[in-house]
């Protein structure tokens, strides 16, 4: 086994965030509130007043935040301070609490009237809280104020035509690949460009080639015994929000609008239909669900193409390009070598990004100093190590269109780098900052439609007879339509 766990390991907290950040939460009524509410942190204000710019009172904003030990260090020592310097009429105090408590204890504030002024949230939680009236709107112009850029748009959860949150981060979900076993193969790679794409049919083909049985046939060989695969063509990380981009690329929606359930479209079920029959039909990868460890585990053992989340640079990829001593010390490559490329087409062509978001609630007494803290928090060097190493991508325009940005933030031989995580720079741009830029990028339905904890938890019961072969994904929408209707309008 590769010794890439030490250094897996060092990202544990930041991935401890990101499960938080994608996870899709119930809103916690079955836990137990906090006995006590936590103190603010407090972080003094400058003693020159005379810093005060001019019409400006001094003010104090709370940020409500469910991180560690040392993510609290870092927001009390470094973060909150170098805001303060920049922008000295405003305090911000931090509140810390546990993640298994946060959205009960969120409840609690806001049935009490003590909500802090901002805060951070999960997905599916923003826009049920902006349908309750307890979100403001984004602060475009305080967010320019504060960093001189503009986020990209597709990050923004919009309710009633207003922008309510803006994401911390940019994550697509993207097609990941083992460099090797195409080249074994004499398979080309896949096309980067997201213009260029695979077709669905061609993506089949290539798996179908890159898919083997124990005896080296590959899945189009007639022989082919797919009860004994040892190396599959594909795996899909088992998330069924993530099956949404699939829906989008096939010309369907899941939804038209917050309250209107198209997901029984021809093209969302015949989406369905295609994933389910990778395994059923082609037998190019194993049943959809099923699927047990993680990315890395996957294309070093057994796996040529792998679709997951772009933070997979970062928490597995990335770090099994390397090998550590027992020090946890880089000692050289591992020989385990990834790229990544834009999802294949369907009849369309799509994919989805998503992560969770910094809030104002609508409580607040100081709208525009917490529109700026939000603004400023965003900005990548506030998150460097996530940014650096490959977990999160940056939300703001800037860095997709300057080069030195561009490098700073992803190439390998950018000087001072504390990771290489990334594939090459050339490809990695073509493959992942272009195509964040495309028109193929949506956010995902959380974005714009409530309740999704709930309708994800049903459509994936509904789903399940699908991936067996039990019921086609026709028959299985079909049942499952009005349960998920009534999932969608909170019923």
């Amino acid at each position: 086994m590769k010794k890439y766990a030490k250094r897996s390991a060092v990202l544990a907290l930041c991935l401890l965030l990101l499960v938080s950040l994608f996870a899709a939460c119930g809103n916690g009524d079955t836990t137990e509130p906090p006995a006590d509410t936590p103190e603010p942190v407090d972080t003094p204000a400058p003693e020159n007043g005379d810093d005060t710019p001019p019409n400006e009172e001094q003010v104090t904003i709370t940020y409500a935040m469910w991180g560690d030990e040392n993510e609290l260090r870092a927001l009390e020592d470094v973060i909150v301070p170098r805001f303060m310097e920049e922008f000295p009429w405003i305090n911000v105090e931090i509140i810390q609490v546990d993640r298994g408590e946060y959205e009960t204890w969120m409840n609690t504030m806001a049935a009490a009237g003590t909500l802090p002024d901002t805060g951070i949230k999960a997905e599916p939680m923003i826009i049920p809280w902006a349908e309750r009236g307890m979100l403001l709107p984004v602060n475009l112009d305080a967010i320019i104020e504060a960093v001189g850029d503009t986020p990209l748009p597709h990050l923004n959860f919009t309710w009633e035509g207003q922008p309510v949150a803006t994401s911390v981060c940019n994550n697509m979900v993207q097609l990941f690949y083992n460099v090797d076993r195409f080249e074994t193969a004499g398979v080309d790679a896949p096309p980067k460009n997201w213009q260029e794409a695979w077709s669905w049919d061609e993506f089949v083909d290539v798996a179908k080639s890159l898919t083997l049985d124990s005896a080296g046939r590959d899945a189009h060989d007639p022989g082919f015994d797919r009860n004994n695969v040892v190396q599959y063509g594909v795996r899909m990380y088992n998330a069924t929000w993530m099956l949404e981009a699939w829906a989008l690329a096939n010309n369907g929606a899941w939804f038209d609008g917050p309250n209107n359930v198209t997901i029984d479209s021809e093209a969302s079920v015949e989406a369905f239909q295609m994933i389910a029959d990778l395994h059923l039909v082609h037998g190019v990868m194993p049943q959809f669900g099923t699927n047990v460890g993680t990315i890395q585990t996957w294309l070093i053992e057994d796996t040529a193409m792998a679709i997951n989340g772009g933070w997979s640079h970062g928490v597995w990829l990335g770090p099994a390009m390397w090998e550590e001593d027992d020090d946890g010390e880089v000692t050289g490559p591992s020989g385990f070598r990834y790229n990544t490329a834009p999802l294949p087409r369907m009849a369309g062509q799509a994919t989805i990004a998503t992560a969770g978001a910094n809030v104002t609630f609508a409580t607040t007494e100081h709208p525009e100093a917490a529109a700026i803290w939000l603004g400023w928090y965003a900005q990548p060097e506030n998150s460097w190590h996530l940014v650096e190493t490959g977990i999160w991508m940056p939300i703001f325009s800037e860095w997709y269109h300057d080069e030195a940005l561009m490098r700073r933030w992803s190439d390998n031989d950018y000087p001072g780098r504390a990771s290489q995580n990334f594939p090459p720079f050339e490809d990695y741009r073509v493959a992942v900052i272009e195509y964040a830029l495309s028109p193929v990028v949506h956010g995902a339905a959380w974005y714009t439609v409530g309740n999704m904890d709930v309708f994800l938890d049903i459509l994936g019961t509904v789903l399940a007879p699908v991936w067996d072969g039990s019921q086609t994904a026709a028959e299985a929408i079909a049942a499952g339509l009005d349960a998920l209707v009534a999932a969608n309008r909170g019923g």
